[in-house]
């Protein structure tokens, strides 16, 4: 019914050891959060009682429920864009338009294949969310309405995923696009729930924040409006994923192929036709232009290596900027945002969020851009050229490395240029201004080495942006969950130190094998273990609101120290995985 592109996906998928590697990840990882609030909690009170037990599965409930919305939106999300986007950059999409397949067989066909990997694990979460109701303070329809949310959240991120995958050429257009447009999304339906007086029912349907909140709380089961606000997202969401998707099957066949890769008939060459004026008659017969010592930075910095319609995905985190100021400037105004946290009864200054929102998501940007900038050359067939050239690796990698920083500026200043006008405003000091901008720049280097790493070292596009995106995806929301059961379960610390320890070297291992498992070596395992803890200190001591020196100079170090570990591999030799016959196998060179 689908067609012969899901068929294949569906046949296929079954036989391969990743598909079950990351059920089995994805279940641990949620039993293993879940065992560690209960080892945590234990260690300070024990769940002698059913209402302390009420209360441990309300909130362990309550934590990982938005915890699997965010994972799993994420991973349909980009893997739909990246999933379409190889099918262009290896230009198997235009064979696929040439066959009988009709538009729907492709479009449905792809989306339906990407959204197998993310339902799957939303169905093997499925016994672990059950046991909350065991639990107490968590109802069966609390778990069903979460799940249902979540669903049609997946559905509708793949869809915009694999929509926006097929109308833009490029790789990081797609996947950019993709996570800008779904924040946006995100953002317009809290505004509209906030600002427009709206029934209860309609303000948890325009919003999946609101309606993931009300479908985990313990009154969705005693009040009408939550349910049917439920209800009403689920069609909402629904509606908008088929709007979207015949949309896309009906633009399928005039967005591709793309003028980028349409091929114009060359003119007649005839002594009559030749003009005395001397202009040249075309693209051929141009003048040639200068190039720069490092051809690869030229390239990156002179051209339109990433395609004429970054300029919207600049546009589109600029309208994402202006959103966030407005918000600390309104803040600063009116006072809020220069009070205390614990005067407003808030864990974190209230600047704190919208900042820590933009900062992950330039983040994320800035490193799909980076590992984009390898891949893209691989799926071209451009890197097996450039490999044997007497171009040296140390042009190649800093070529690469300032070019995305280059290209990605916008992405990287405005957010340094916040926290400039928040030290001006005194909401914070010029001290921890300073030590916030120090902080940005090193992580905003090492997401574009970790990026230039995982495009070097995976053969296939796809697994090296969802690795290296996973990693980023770990240290800035995986230890921040971490943190969250800390604070939640205050007790001693030596009896929280063991189950953290657990979390974060099995988060170090899973970190080294992302980054080393191709070529180890002791550098990438020191970071790949002291990462994790860097970054679980650095969360501390930020909570605790002091030692910011320290926090700095810890960030500096570690994240310093694996930029190292992994560019000086890579300038030593060209330390790339090829994949000479194109089929699955790889050998290094």
């Amino acid at each position: 019914m689908l067609g012969p592109v899901f068929n294949r996906e569906a046949i296929v998928t079954p036989k391969r050891p990743q598909t079950y590697l990351s059920r089995g990840i994805y279940v641990g990882a949620l039993f293993l959060l879940l065992c560690t609030g209960y080892l945590v909690l234990d260690g300070s009170r024990s769940l002698a009682t059913t209402s302390d037990s009420a209360r441990f599965g309300g909130f362990m409930f309550a934590l990982l429920a938005p915890l699997q919305l965010l994972v799993l939106s994420a991973l349909a999300a980009v893997g739909a864009a990246g999933s379409v986007a190889q099918e262009k950059d290896r230009r198997t999409l235009i064979l696929l338009l040439l066959t009988r397949l009709s538009g729907f067989e492709v479009v449905g066909g792809k989306l339906t294949a990407t959204l197998l990997s993310p339902l799957s694990l939303l169905i093997c979460g499925l016994p672990v969310f059950l046991t909350f109701p065991l639990l107490g303070g968590v109802s069966p329809q609390q778990v069903f309405s979460v799940f249902a949310v979540t669903a049609a959240m997946i559905v509708l991120s793949g869809t915009v995923g694999t929509v926006i995958g097929l109308w833009r050429e490029k790789t990081f257009q797609a996947i950019a696009l993709t996570v800008l447009t779904l924040l946006l999304f995100l953002g317009l339906g809290e505004a509209i729930a906030t600002l427009v007086p709206l029934p209860t029912s309609w303000k948890l349907a325009v919003s999946p924040i609101r309606a993931l909140t009300a479908a985990a709380s313990p009154l969705s089961s005693l009040q009408g409006d939550v349910l049917a606000g439920v209800v009403l997202f689920v069609l909402l969401a629904s509606a908008l994923s088929v709007a979207l998707l015949i949309y896309g099957v009906v633009m399928v066949r005039i967005w591709n192929p793309s003028r980028e890769v349409r091929f114009k008939a060359p003119e007649a060459e005839n002594s009559v036709d030749v003009e005395p004026s001397g202009e040249p008659a075309s693209w051929k017969v141009r003048q040639p232009r200068a190039v720069w010592d490092n051809p690869v930075l030229w390239r990156e910095v002179r051209t339109w290596a990433y395609g004429r319609k970054v300029l919207i995905i600049r546009a589109t985190f600029v309208v994402l900027f202006a959103i966030v100021a407005a918000s600390i400037a309104w803040q600063v105004r009116s006072g809020v945002a220069l009070e205390p946290a614990g005067r407003i009864d808030r864990a974190l200054p209230s600047a704190t969020i919208p900042v820590a929102i933009l900062g992950v998501v330039s983040l994320v940007l800035v490193n799909a851009l980076a590992v984009n900038s390898i891949t893209g050359e691989r799926d071209g067939l451009a890197l097996d050229l450039l490999l044997v050239t007497d171009l040296s690796p140390r042009e190649f990698i800093f070529g690469k490395l300032l070019g995305v920083l280059y290209v990605a500026k916008e992405m990287i200043v405005l957010p340094i240029l916040l926290l400039i006008y928040m030290g001006a405003s005194d909401v914070m000091t010029w001290e921890n201004t300073i030590y916030a901008v120090l902080g940005a720049l090193v992580l905003y280097i090492f997401v574009s080495m970790l990026g230039i790493h995982t495009g070097l070292n995976y053969v296939a596009g796809r697994t090296a942006t969802m690795a290296s995106l996973g990693t980023v995806f770990f240290l800035c929301v995986g230890i921040a969950i971490c943190m969250t059961i800390m604070v939640s379960f205050r007790g001693a610390f030596q009896l929280q130190l063991a189950p953290f320890l657990v979390m974060i070297l099995g988060g170090g291992a899973a970190l080294f094998a992302s980054l080393g498992w191709r070529n180890p070596s002791s550098a990438i395992f020191a970071a790949s273990f002291f990462l994790p803890l860097i970054t679980f200190y650095a969360i501390t001591q930020f909570l605790l609101q002091m030692d910011h020196l320290y926090v700095v100079s810890a960030l500096v170090a570690g994240y310093g120290f694996a930029v190292a570990a992994m560019m000086i591999p890579a300038l030593s030799e060209f330390d790339v995985c090829l994949e000479p016959d194109r089929g699955g196998t790889g050998e290094s060179t």
